[in-house]
Order: C-alpha cells, then structure tokens, then sequence
C-alpha cells in the first residue's frame, strides 16, 4: 500500500475501504455507492488482504441474494412466500393513509405497495415519508382470508446509514495530515486519483462537498458533459437528492397543499437539480418564485403557513457553447430555461463552479487506493453542518467596502464549507485562509460579472480585501476573464508589487521584433489557466540569440520530451533563417528511462541540426533549478521547468497539438538581466 493508505488504516481503522472494491461487487445492481460501500465497511474495513477477498464475496453474495431487481421481483416475492421471510435490499418510500390512520410502505423495485409500517420506524427515521431511503429489511408473509389484509408484514427494517458518527474522534485524526495528504484523502473517498489533479482542479471537486456542510447553500455548476457534475449528489451521502430538474414541482419540492405533506427541502440536506440546463425546458414560473423566497430566506409559504428549511440548492447542467463564445456574445448563464434566466433567482445563487474546468474523467483518473467509507463520511459532514465557522477569516481579512450583504454572505458561506471539508480541526494558517478566500471570492464574483452583463441596474463591485497585517490589497479575479476578457496589449509584470498576476502576454505581433523593450519581473500563471504558449510566455526573449543553455532535470517522458522539442521549434522560428544556433540540454536521469532518452537526443540531435540547430546534451544528477540561459544577456528562471501544462486527452485530443488548448499547472516564471 501506498504511505497514504497506511496512515489512513492507522488513524481510522474501521472507517476507510479499497475504492476499487465497489466496482468488484457493484455487477448490474443499480444502487448508490453508498449503500455498497456501506455492505464493504461491514466485511472490507481492513488492510488485510485475505480478509478483504472474504469480504468482497460475502458482499457479492448478499447482493445477489437480497438485492431486488426489478425483472427479478417476483421471484423474491415468491422466496419471502416459501420461507416465510427473507432480508432483502429495496428503496423504500412512506405515506400517511389518513382513512385507515396508518403508515404504509411503498417498495421501488419490488413493487409492493401500501404494506402497512410501524409508527415506531417513521419517528425514528422521518425520512422515509419523502421519495424513498434504500434499506435493508425483514420482510415477511403471512397468509390470511380476512378480506382486505396483506400478507406481506415488515419484521425489521434498517435505513442504509450510519446513525452515530464520533466527529471529536474524526477532528482528532485529520490532525495527523498535512494539508495536501487530508485533501488526496477526501478526493480518494470521492473514488478519484489525486495524482491526475491540480490543487485548483482538487478545490473544484471539493466545492461539491460545501452543500453537504453548509445550510441553505446554493451552488451551481454548468460545463460540459462527462465531469461528474451530478455524480457525486446521487453517489455520495444519504443525506442528498438528486432529481431531473425538468420533474421538480412546487407540492414535491416544498410542501402539497392538498395533503399538507412537507417536499423534499424539509427532509433532505441537499437537493440538486439534475440536467438543469436548457433554454427550451418548460417551467413553472410559481415555483421560481417560491424557490427566490426559499434561497434567500431560509423559508416559503402555502397557502397561510410558513415553512422553514435548511436544504440546500445545487444545480447542475450542460453549457450549449465554449465560454470564449458565451463571455463574448452572451453570458455563462445562458443555457438555463427561460424562467430561470432571472437576475433575481440567479443572485441568490453563493458559487457559480467553472464546470468548463473540470476535466472528463479517464479511466486513469479513477482510484483504487483506501478513502473514507462514504456514508461515514456523510455522516461527519452533516454534523459539520451545525458549526459556524463564516467569520474565521476577519481574523487575518478585511473585505472590501463595496461588497454587498449578499455577495458577502455568498464568499464567507464558501469559505466556511471548505474550511470545515479541508480543516474541520480548525487549524489552519492565514496563507491557508488565504486560498480559501481567494477561491470563494472568485465563485461569487462569477455569479456578480454575469449579472452585470445582463442587468446594467447591478453595480459594480470591488471584489477585494485587504490583509490586515501588511495592509496590502488583494484583488481577485476569475480565471476565464484573465485568459479570454484582459486585452492582449496590457501586459503586466510582476516586480515592485508581488501580488500583480499576469493579465495577459506580449503580443505575438511583436514576437519577433527585436526593438520592443522587454522587462525583468515574473509572471505568474494560475492553476487550470489556458491560452498560454511557450511563444506567448518567452519567445521575445529569444531574439537575438544564438547560444541557449535548457537546465531542466526532468527530460525523460514523453511528453517531456515533446516539450523540449515543442521549445526547439519556437528557438527555430526565433532565429535568422541563415544563422546557426547552439542548443545544449543539461537533464538528469535514471536507470528506467537513460537508455530511452539517449535514443531520443540522439534523433534529436540529427533533426535539429537540419533547421540550423546544433544540439548536444549531458546529464547532471545534482541540478534541481529549472533555467533558460542565452548569449544575449536573459536568464529565464522556470519554476516548473518546461513541464507546465496538465496531461492531455492523448493522440485524438486537439490539446495535445495546440499549447494554447491546454491547462496549465500553477507556476512561476522569472526572467533577469544579466
């Protein structure tokens, strides 16, 4: 295993299971992850590996006897028939009948209906009055000629979760990782690899997490298809509903008038909205309404009464074009129906989640390493939800005066919720806080900009703040303005004032005219920012000159070494057709990649020479500095040498052919005179 593992087993032996083992007992059952994983944490909580096979076939077996399949329902009813009683697997939904003044149970997949229930089993679990808890029962028959009985009796009955969780004992154990080991764990629980994500591309998936922790927290995400968007709302915890957002109705979502039945918000910690996107979708305009009062207040009427809640909203969709389009002719709300497309509904909205951002998921971006089983995880967020932590960051922060109520209760919900994901111990530094914030700032200054755009009435806002120690401002901006919105002309370094970020590159008009004055200072380049290029980054420093020297200990890959010769190729276009240019590599190596990278060089040192380009390289264990060093007087200081761009889709994959296509990863650049 894995160091990660072990030290998960250590500190929460009993809690944590092999993700990969689900897909092994999943088959063609159609059941949450959570209510597998719930069967796993019974049999396969262990690092053993003996115990592990065991379990996993016990797991299997119990699926395949007691799990109901639809097209199987009558041979399960027929066994509870023959035995007498038999345990099975079924999500199970209550209702009052009021004439007969008794609760009945409705089987999803069973199809059994209005089996009579315990008043003792709906008080202890209230849940099962909404649209259905997936359980595992006792369910028995009886044989009777008294007209208008069932036979079939419920003898026991177990919601699929866990009830009791210890949240001090969780506090105490996340103590034992560091920041980046406790945010690979919660992405390993999610069932994802962390080695194929960004920190940035990590908080997006961990900004899912915040309506499981926050109260009346509204989120929406729009991107394109393949991400997860609504997976994990479906997947993760009990405690959340997913339903089609073209099925949602004022009497299921809030309360049905007739009956006086309380909706899903009053059962449900989230409820999220699947396939919420769609100009042509038809809506209820009562219910957007009601739904407005709802997200900004904590409450709706029927009728003469007034309801309180705490559910939160999530909604997820499709965008209908790339965000270079909507940001120039539209908005990034653009492909919601029509009702919704309503500056007063969307301003209660606390994050706008770049979907854009979020990459397909691969096969290789699936774990199989150790992660938090997830109905304990459920359960420790939802007791998280009763903390208050919205005002932690004033300790180091001072947000701007110009930031409205709204805005800000929409950044300091965000920063709560992921403080209490990534630090529910509540130990976290001001550079830490600092993240957070900048993050929070950025998913509500989304929402803000897109109301601008469509409502001139909005005003503008600061979305800034100052750090209290030093009194030096911050001011945040999203990253789709930086790469598609800045104007390309206003390039931006980073010298006297280190908390400039690059706004944009020099011109690539002006690429190879050598009477540009070029600058010292340092560019800064955000996690999952596109449109940069070699060219874009360096290639004016180019000019002039003939003798390059690339230290860079990681040459070895091959999509290192497409890099490098990616390099060489901007080094060509640089120079004077006529002129003759040194090209020599300083890289480290191993045994398991020496004798490929030295096939590599040598071809390259052939195809390089024929544009004029003499190469030769060498290999030095001890370098770590990653640097471009030329003969006319620049020194390029490379903080993630030329590796700066996150894996692309591979060979079919446009990005792999065009930079400017691919995310980068967060890095610095520096360049000196010398």
């Amino acid at each position: 295993m894995k160091e990660l593992d072990l030290k998960l087993n250590e500190y929460f032996g009993g809690k944590v299971v092999r993700k990969d083992l689900t897909k092994l007992v999943k088959g063609n059952a159609i059941v949450p992850i959570y209510v597998l994983e719930y069967l796993l944490g019974q049999y396969c909580a262990t690092s053993d590996e003996e115990t592990i096979i065991q379990g996993v076939e016990t797991v299997k077996t119990i699926i395949s006897k007691h799990f109901v399949h639809r097209d199987e329902a009558q041979i399960i009813k027929s066994t509870v028939r023959e035995k007498g009683s038999h345990r099975i697997i079924d999500k199970i939904s209550v209702k009052l009948n009021d004439k007969e003044d008794q609760y009945e149970a409705y089987f999803a997949n069973l199809g059994l209906k209005a089996i009579p229930i315990a008043d003792s089993v709906i008080r202890e679990h209230q849940k099962l009055l909404s649209t259905g808890v997936w359980c595992i029962l006792t369910l028995g028959y009886v044989s009777t000629d008294e007209r208008g009985t069932s036979p079939w009796i419920i003898e026991s009955i177990k919601p699929i979760q866990i009830s009791i969780s210890d949240l001090d004992e969780f506090k105490e154990g996340r103590k034992a990782f560091s920041k980046e080991e406790w945010i690979d764990v919660l992405l390993q629980t999610m069932g994802l690899n962390p080695e194929e994500f960004t920190f940035r591309s990590k908080l997006l998936q961990l900004t899912r997490l915040v309506p499981f922790v926050e109260n009346n927290y509204n989120l929406i995400e729009l991107g394109p298809k393949g991400t997860g968007k609504s997976h994990i709302f479906s997947e993760l915890s009990p405690h959340g509903m997913l339903i089609s957002g073209g099925e949602v109705s004022k009497a299921k979502l809030f309360v049905n008038n007739s009956s006086g039945e309380i909706g899903l918000v009053g059962y449900w910690d989230v409820v999220a909205y699947d396939e919420f996107a769609g100009k042509t979708k038809n809506t209820d305009r009562g219910l957007v309404d009601i739904m407005k009062n709802y997200m900004a207040n904590k409450s709706f009427s029927r009728g003469t009464q007034v309801y309180g809640a705490s559910a939160s909203m999530v909604f997820v969709g499709n965008t209908d074009h790339s965000v270079p389009y909507m940001l120039k002719h539209s908005n990034l709300f653009e492909a919601l129906p029509k009702d919704y497309y309503d500056t007063a509904f969307l301003d209660r909205i606390h994050a706008y989640l770049p979907g854009w951002e979020v990459q397909k998921l691969r096969n290789d971006m699936f774990t199989s390493d150790y992660g938090f089983i997830v109905d304990y995880l459920a359960e420790i967020l939802k007791e998280l939800r009763k903390e208050d932590r919205t005002n932690e960051y004033a300790k180091y922060f001072e947000l701007s005066d110009t930031i409205t109520t709204r805005d800000k209760t929409s950044i300091i919900k965000t920063f709560a919720g992921l403080a209490k994901v990534i630090y529910p111990h509540g130990e976290l530094s001001e550079e830490d806080m600092q993240e957070l914030l900048d993050f929070a700032i950025e998913c509500r200054k989304r929402v803000k900009l897109q109301l601008q755009n469509m409502d001139e009435t909005f005003e503008e806002v600061d979305f800034s703040y100052t750090i209290k120690s030093n009194g030096k401002k911050i001011t945040v901006e999203t990253l789709e303005v930086l790469e598609h919105l800045t104007p390309v002309q206003e390039t931006t370094f980073i010298s006297d004032s280190p908390e400039q970020v690059l706004q944009s590159s020099i011109p690539k008009k002006l690429l190879k005219e050598p009477q540009i004055e070029l600058q010292g200072g340092q560019k800064l380049i955000r996690d999952n920012q596109s449109g940069i290029s070699y060219d874009m980054l360096f290639g004016a420093y180019f000019i002039n000159a003939t003798d390059y020297k690339i230290i860079d200990p990681y040459i070895r890959l091959p999509y290192q070494l497409r890099n490098f010769m990616e390099l060489a190729k901007l080094i060509s276009e640089k120079k004077d057709p006529d002129t003759e240019v040194k090209l020599h590599l300083v890289t480290s190596n191993n045994e398991d990649y020496i004798d490929g990278a030295k096939e590599a060089f040598e071809q390259m040192t052939y195809s390089l020479e024929s544009i004029g380009i003499i190469f030769s390289y060498e290999f030095d264990d001890n370098i770590h500095d990653r640097s471009i060093v030329m003969d006319n007087g620049w020194k390029i200081v490379l903080g993630r040498g030329l590796d700066i761009w996150q894996k692309t889709g591979g060979w079919y994959d446009v990005n792999e052919y065009i930079q400017e296509k691919r995310i980068c990863k967060a890095c610095e650049v520096t360049f000196l005179k010398y």
